[in-house]
């Protein structure tokens, strides 16, 4: 019965269970990797919107300080101090004022919208 299964002198190849055997294994690897390659993904546009929103405003706390006598930083005074958001990450100024100084942001393809405060704080 062995006999039966083993291969014959000078024939080469694989057979059609092992090929079938083969692409089970890599549909299941698939499978399982490919949902985490777009999780991984939205953490890095969700992290690339948190870190524009705290340069933004990193660059208003720095206008603040360079201008002494301006008490507002809107989303055209942060090309003033040296900052230009991205086209993927849009930043949008809600509250201008120096002492409570407020903006959002979200990455285009990320899945969370972030907002900072006066104090600096990131929230989402």
């Amino acid at each position: 019965m062995l006999k039966a299964f083993s291969k014959k002198e000078g024939q080469k190849g694989f057979t059609l269970i092992e090929l079938m055997i083969v692409v089970a294994i890599i549909g299941i690897l698939a499978a399982i990797a490919i949902p985490q390659f777009s999780a991984y993904r939205a953490r890095g546009y969700n992290t690339k919107a948190k870190a524009e929103l705290k340069n933004a405003y990193t660059a208003c706390q720095a206008y603040f300080s360079d201008t002494a006598s301006r008490t507002s930083c809107t989303t055209a005074d942060l090309a003033n101090a040296g900052f230009t958001p991205t086209a993927e990450v849009p930043i949008v100024v809600s509250n201008s004022l120096s002492t409570n100084w407020t903006a959002t942001a979200a990455h285009a393809s990320g899945t969370s919208t972030y907002t900072v405060t006066g104090t600096g704080t990131i929230t989402p």
